[in-house]
Parts: C-alpha cells; sequence; structure tokens
C-alpha cells in the first residue's frame, strides 16, 4: 500500500490553513490525507476523512465526543484521532496545525506512532514548555510564530517549511547492514562509569541504546521496547523513582516498567542512583525540605540524600513492580554503593540508607528461577559490576539456561 502523509486539524476554524498545507505537500510529490478534527459538530469543508470518521473511533462512539462542551469533546476527540492514527498502515508521516486546543488535541496521537515514523507539530505554543506534548515521542515541534488564524506573508513562509520538513521526513530511509539487537540501557551522570563499562562490552554484539535518566529517558526507552524496537534492557540506573515518589523534577511515571511485564523482554536491573532526589537550583528546592543532605551537582542541579525511611518505601515499590514482570529478570544489588556519591568518603555514602533499600527489595520480590535479585561485593561503578550485569544480561538472553 502507497505511504501518505496525514495532515490533521478543525476544519471548521482552520481550513484555508490546512488546504494550503495539503497544496504544498502536493506540490512535492507527496500524498496528503486531511483529516478534521473539529468537534463542533459542523461538517468540515472538504476533507478526506470527517471528523465523524475520527470521532466513531473513540470506544464509546462518535457521540462521546460532539457533546456540546468544547473541553471535553477536544480530550474525548483526542483519544478517538490516537486510536485512528495508530490503526493506519499506509502513514508516512503525521503534520498537525494547532494553537493550544488543536495540539493538546494532535499531539497524542503522534505520542502513538512509533518512534521514527515523521511527527511535526506547527504549534503557537511551540516556543515554550513543550513536554506535555511530546512527552517521550520524538515530535518535532514548528514555532508558528504568528497565531494560526489565517494566511499571511509569515504564516504562509512557515506552513510552507513545515510542508517541505514533514515531506522531507518521509522520504527518509534508513538502513543497516547485518543489524545488531538493539538494547536499551538507563544513566545519569553518577553512574555514567557502570553504563560505559557496559556498553563496551556489548557492543560488537549489540546496538547499544543509553537513555539519559531524566524522566522521560526512561518513558522513551520504555515506548521503544512497547513498539518491539528494543529487544533487552539493562536498566542499571532508576533514579527516575526517587523522584517520582518524593517529589523530584526528574520523575519516572506509575508505569515504570510496565513495558517490561507487558513484552517480558530479558530485563538485568539495579539500583543506580536511588540515593538521590533531584531538584533544580537550591532556591527552588521546597521548604519542607530545609533540613535534609544535599549535594550541588551543578547551579542548575540540587541533589537530595534519600533517608532509610524512603529506601525502604523505595525498595517496596520496585520490588512490587518487579513482581508483574514475568519474563527473565535479574535484578542486582550493589553493596559497594549505588552512585559515584555513595562510595566511602564521599557526599552520600550510607551503609543504613541501601541496607533499607535492598532489604524492602528482598522481603517484597516473589524470587523465582525467572526473577531473581542478585547481591554482589562490589560498587556499581566496579568494572566487576559491569561484568556481573554482562553475564546476566547474556544468561537470560539466550532463555535463561
Amino acid at each position: 500500500m502507497a505511504k501518505r502523509i496525514y495532515l490533521a486539524g478543525t476544519c471548521d476554524t482552520k481550513f484555508a490553513e490546512l488546504d494550503y498545507v495539503r497544496t504544498r505537500l502536493k506540490a512535492t510529490g507527496a500524498a496528503p490525507v486531511l483529516v478534521d478534527l473539529s468537534t463542533s459538530g459542523i461538517a468540515g469543508a472538504d476533507a478526506d476523512i470527517s471528523a465523524r470518521d475520527i470521532a466513531a473511533h473513540h470506544p464509546d462512539g462518535a457521540e462521546a465526543v460532539f457533546t456540546g462542551d468544547r473541553g471535553s469533546a477536544v480530550a474525548v476527540m483526542a483519544i478517538a484521532f490516537a486510536r485512528f492514527a495508530a490503526s493506519r498502515d499506509d502513514l508516512a508521516g503525521l503534520i498537525g496545525l494547532g494553537g493550544s486546543g488543536g495540539t493538546a488535541l494532535i499531539t497524542p496521537a503522534m505520542r502513538a506512532l512509533d518512534v521514527g515514523v515523521p511527527k511535526l507539530m506547527v504549534s503557537t505554543v511551540a516556543s515554550g514548555n513543550v513536554a506535555p506534548y511530546v512527552g517521550p515521542a520524538d515530535v518535532t515541534m514548528m514555532y508558528s510564530v504568528t497565531d494560526v488564524a489565517g494566511l499571511n506573508r509569515i504564516s504562509r513562509r512557515v506552513l510552507a517549511n513545515a510542508a517541505g520538513a514533514i515531506a522531507g521526513m518521509a522520504q527518509v530511509e534508513v538502513t543497516e547492514d547485518a543489524p545488531r539487537p538493539a538494547l536499551g540501557l538507563t544513566m545519569f551522570g553518577v553512574t555514567t562509569t557502570c553504563v560505559n563499562q557496559t556498553v563496551e562490552r556489548l557492543e560488537a554484539a549489540y546496538d547499544c541504546l543509553v537513555f539519559h535518566a531524566t524522566g522521560t529517558g526512561g518513558q522513551a526507552m520504555e515506548k521503544l521496547v512497547d513498539s518491539g524496537l528494543v529487544e533487552g534492557v539493562i536498566d542499571t540506573t532508576t533514579t527516575e523513582i526517587c523522584d517520582l515518589l518524593f517529589g523530584g523534577v526528574f520523575p519516572a511515571t506509575e508505569d515504570r516498567l510496565g513495558a517490561i511485564a507487558r513484552t517480558q523482554v530479558p530485563y538485568v536491573g539495579s539500583v543506580g542512583a536511588l540515593d538521590m532526589v533531584n531538584f533544580g537550583a537550591p532556591d527552588t528546592v521546597p521548604e519542607r525540605f530545609a533540613d535534609r543532605l544535599f549535594y550541588e551537582h551543578n547551579p542548575q542541579v540540587t541533589l537530595m540524600r534519600t533517608t532509610v525511611d524512603e529506601n525502604a518505601e523505595m525498595g517496596r515499590w520496585l520490588g512490587q513492580r518487579l513482581n508483574a514482570c514475568a519474563g527473565q529478570v535479574r535484578f542486582l544489588l550493589p553493596e559497594g554503593g549505588v552512585s559515584a556519591l555513595d562510595a566511602p568518603r564521599a557526599a552520600f555514602h550510607d551503609d543504613a540508607a541501601r541496607a533499607a533499600l535492598f532489604q524492602a527489595l528482598e522481603d517484597t520480590v516473589k524470587q523465582t528461577d525467572a526473577r531473581r535479585l542478585i547481591r554482589l561485593p562490589h560498587h556499581i561503578n566496579d568494572p566487576e559490576f559491569a561484568d556481573a550485569a554482562v553475564a546476566a544480561y547474556r544468561d537470560i538472553s539466550t532463555g535463561g539456561q
């Protein structure tokens, strides 16, 4: 089936701009499909796929969208469009136009598409905080400069550039001779030594994809796992759980390890950087933490040492998530320290906190032949720890034999 570029927006308010982009796409030789996402109930002009057709993809049917309340209608239509987009096997790229409402309506569908499928959102909010719209996906945001409210000398140029960009992206093909299996790894500055050593030992056999554990890093890795683009994981650095549970700025979601459970890919994990909660500059740290132990990583990043009680809570939370993983799991506990700061004479060295973490994991995890906790008498950045992680992964990736 020929691949086509899908062009999405609300035809009841943005038809002139959408039609202009459609014309520019045709000029490149692309085959555009105009999708109407209007929630007003007014039939859009000359769309290839009507708003009612899109709304019918909602689990509760089209009538769940056309309620007369714009706020709820946008949220419901976003669900319907995401389901529609994920169902298409002829989609070579997706481009959307809109303001804040249109951006919230279109980008969930972009996030639902596999990484690598071109996604471009022309938006009035693209110069601000785009994290809620992009999430862990490879969505390209283009600032519209003027409002998406008519054609003028500025909007024509921006929209023409956008059409050319998505057409170009859709034509790109990337191939790799004798592709190696993809392996996801998580890293933070304080576990860099560990992950670099692990990659050195595996890169000849695996395409090693390293993700920075900044909240979206873990989400991005797990999105690739769900998409079938990563065949195994060495999750050395689970630090995003600290920020999820204790209010840091790089949090995981409640679905951390969810992709591992759903796909049962081979998984080696550890407790890297569970000794720290991340905040911004010192003056951004909440007042309730005034009496805690801090380390200034740089002027923009302040680290707070996790306590004994917090480590026990993390161990229970993480243990419950591991129990949901029915595939081959090896979870490594480095007795010598969990980060560069948790080492003898380092700022966050705390034997009691580490012991509480390990004990909570051992009390919570239901160990089986497939799911094992392994204590190691090494620091997480020791070469012996990397050796053990590699050996564990090689063992389970061949069926645990």
